[in-house]
């Protein structure tokens, strides 16, 4: 009897002794695996700091042109930190942990044979970098906020629908369209308020006592070179001395900011605007098809790219297109801008750090976008074009935008709001899960 509880007593103590040893190397050897967002509240809070990020990044490319810094320096400076941003993302939440064989980290697959697929995130890139270069010209004809809905507006219409068959409708579409069909009235009610502010601030010009042709300005007169706007406090109020939403304001806008508008066709911001909206369209879709390879580009055995490895590729192309063109465009400006130099451009601090601040914004927040894309569907991650709700906010306490319009403007714009919010709302109820 002794022995046999001896032989018990040793068992026991040895599988007690074994599982204690297996605690204690957990406990020293933590599991580490590379952090992907499986969950759908995991990817509604990154597209909500998405949201907040992608809503604010315009808004401080505006203030730049604004106070009269070329857009051309300001991009230069906004392109180097906005792939900065995707490869900090890429060596942080890409790398850690080990490769497992349908998920490796970040340098396992960028020695895979995935070439088809980094082409689909290049092309993304590339289409996302023409939007956002041609949005920064668009801001300066019609505005922060009817530019960014406008564009958003025609990203879900077009891109949301593109990415809803290629998920393999994983969002609910009883849902999913209806919210796509209201962000498209939300289109169509952005060029009405563009149009009447537009005829809002003709009559506030017609009707000051103050020439109003720049040209006849004269240097040594009150002028918003003499100006500060959005500097300090209540400067959202002024430019120079004048109250926002005066012809004044507007005149010595005029005068400060480097895009002069002043005379020109406002049509040909709206054809800008488009055009972005539609290169917003395709972006996401072709990310899609980089990170999940529906159309079976990839060999047999080829893991499909992590949406890690897939965002730096796309943030190389955008990369090299925004610094390619901006460069070009130093020595060959268009819409009347100045004429500059590379040279000019490294000696040029005004602004530097506010326009390296957007590239960050801006690259996080597509990242985040994409990480939540990837975990409950890339048609309910479009909800993140929400950001014109962000872009309006700044638009209107920063740079006093519909200050002293019509009464019309005003329900135009509550009216091209609330349809937005619903849209949204719509949008991310039919956000659905993807099968790993």
């Amino acid at each position: 009897m002794l022995q046999r509880f001896l032989l018990l007593f040793q068992q026991n103590t040895s599988v007690a002794y074994t599982k204690l040893l297996h605690f204690l190397h957990k406990l020293n050897n933590p599991p580490v695996k590379m952090y992907l967002v499986e969950d759908k509240g995991g990817a509604i809070a990154l597209m909500l700091a998405s949201l907040f990020f992608l809503g604010t990044w315009p808004a401080v490319l505006t203030m730049l042109e604004r106070r009269g810094r070329l857009p051309q320096h300001t991009y230069l400076d906004y392109s180097i930190t906005n792939l900065l941003a995707a490869v900090l993302i890429a060596l942080t939440f890409g790398q850690l942990g080990n490769s497992k064989p349908g998920k490796p980290n970040f340098f396992t697959q960028l020695t895979q044979d995935n070439l088809p697929s980094v082409l689909f995130a290049m092309a993304g890139g590339i289409v996302l970098s023409l939007g956002n270069l041609a949005t920064q010209y668009a801001w300066a004809y019609v505005g922060l906020s009817v530019t960014e809905i406008i564009s958003s507006s025609m990203c879900v219409v077009i891109g949301t629908t593109m990415n809803y068959f290629l998920d393999d409708k994983i969002n609910r579409a009883e849902i999913l369209f209806p919210g796509v069909g209201c962000f498209l009235v939300a289109a169509c009610l952005g060029s009405v308020v563009h149009s009447s502010n537009a005829a809002d601030n003709k009559k506030k010009l017609a009707a000051s006592t103050t020439n109003y042709k720049i040209n006849s300005y004269e240097e040594n007169g009150s002028n918003v070179a003499n100006g500060d706007l959005e500097t300090g406090p209540g400067s959202s109020q002024k430019v120079g001395k004048a109250k926002a939403g005066t012809a004044e304001y507007l005149i010595q806008l005029e005068k400060q900011r480097s895009i002069k508008v002043f005379g020109k066709n406002m049509f040909l911001g709206l054809v800008i605007v488009f055009f972005a909206g539609v290169c917003f369209s395709l972006f996401s879709p072709a990310f899609n098809l980089a990170t999940n390879d529906q159309w079976h580009t990839l060999k047999d055995g080829v893991p499909h790219l992590v949406v890690y490895t897939a965002f730096f590729y796309f943030s190389i192309s955008c990369f090299v297109i925004g610094i390619g063109l901006n460069l070009w465009f130093l020595y060959h400006p268009v819409l009347g801008l100045e004429k500059s130099s590379f040279g000019a451009y490294l000696n040029d601090w005004n602004g530097r750090q506010w326009a390296m601040l957007a590239g960050f914004l801006c690259g996080f927040g597509n990242g985040f976008q994409f990480m939540g894309g990837q975990a409950a569907g890339y048609a309910a991650a479009d909800a993140v074009q929400a950001l014109p709700l962000v872009s309006t906010f700044w638009g209107v306490v920063l740079f006093g935008e519909y200050r002293k319009s019509s009464k019309r403007t005003y329900i135009l714009l509550f009216s091209m709001l609330s349809m937005f919010v619903v849209a949204v709302a719509v949008l991310m109820a039919s956000a659905g899960h993807r099968k790993s």
